[in-house]
């Protein structure tokens, strides 16, 4: 494949990893404040240096930084969520894209997990009959963590971390929604932002609960879909191995039904497929499409509002 010279913008934890699976890609780094980045400000890096930017950024400065990389035509893949104060402003994002012929690509790493492939896979096949409900649990223990940074505890929490992460799923399984979604619980146990949260939905063929935590000490993942034909599950991620997914084929009236357990126990491969995936759209000249980047960002808007409210209940 050929090469595409790429700077990192953000030297934090999510950028190293970024230039670790740059590899020879990697060119340079952006950051105001750690020392080891090479240039301070993105206006300092000459445009004819690089060919795409990888932003680990915070929300706030995105839709600046991400036009300015996209009207001097350069490939951007952005760590979720595409956030913005206005809808428009991604709708602009995409136009200067289009327009400029190059990828703007918001990463959600775990589309790339074994086990969820798997679950779409799965889900698309048809195998599963109509499916009745999507249960999904996301945990990790970064509590104290998130209430030591001024940046992260606030806003609506857990819900925009983590909850971004389990609605893209969703749109990754069974298609952008158009259906709303509810808080079902928000609470601010430790935190001055929520760090629990459930939402749900109940409009759809397909129901709907998601819950989302900073206090589960050890870190965790399960999913649960229930359908006609049987059901799927997964437990844990690769980064938290073993991981593992379970299929089990309905047995009328009931009983034990038969089961195929896979139990995979190896390194992340995401952070690597999904590089790979964002270099292969510039490098074949995909036209950005950021719809379900505007569902989510509409959803979470309206979800963060009402889950504050309720946690200051």
């Amino acid at each position: 494949m050929s090469r595409m010279r790429v700077i990192v913008i953000g030297l934090g934890v999510q950028g190293y990893k970024r230039r670790k699976f740059a590899g020879d890609d990697y060119v340079a780094s952006v950051d105001p404040v750690n020392p080891e980045a090479d240039y301070q400000s993105l206006h300092d890096v000459p445009l004819e240096s690089f060919d795409a930017a990888l932003c680990c950024i915070p929300d706030e400065p995105k839709i600046e930084l991400l036009t300015y990389l996209l009207q001097n035509r350069k490939h951007v893949l952005v760590e979720k969520p595409l956030w913005a104060a206005d809808d428009k402003d991604i709708e602009s994002l995409q136009m200067s894209a289009r327009e400029a012929g190059v990828v703007c690509y918001t990463a959600y790493n775990h589309r790339f997990e074994p086990h969820y492939v798997r679950m779409a896979g799965l889900i698309r096949s048809g195998d599963l009959g109509r499916v009745f409900r999507c249960r999904m649990f996301y945990g990790n223990g970064t509590a104290r963590l998130v209430r030591n940074s001024d940046w992260r505890d606030q806003g609506s929490g857990v819900l925009h971390d983590l909850g971004s992460h389990l609605l893209d799923t969703i749109a990754f399984w069974f298609g952008t929604p158009t259906r709303s979604f509810d808080v079902i619980a928000s609470n601010c146990f430790e935190n001055l932002a929520p760090d629990h949260v459930v939402i749900g939905s109940e409009a759809g063929p397909v129901k709907f609960e998601l819950e989302m935590t900073l206090l589960s000490w050890r870190n965790h993942f399960t999913c649960d879909i229930f359908a006609e034909a049987g059901s799927a599950h997964i437990s844990s991620l690769c980064k938290w191995g073993p991981t593992t997914f379970t299929q089990r084929t309905r047995v009328l009236p009931s009983g034990r039904p038969p089961e195929d357990t896979e139990t995979l126990e190896q390194d992340d491969p995401t952070w690597e497929l999904e590089y790979a995936h964002f270099k292969d759209l510039c490098l074949k000249g995909a036209e950005t499409d950021l719809s379900s980047d505007l569902w989510l960002n509409a959803t979470l808007r309206d979800l963060g509002e009402r889950a504050m409210e309720v946690a200051a209940k």
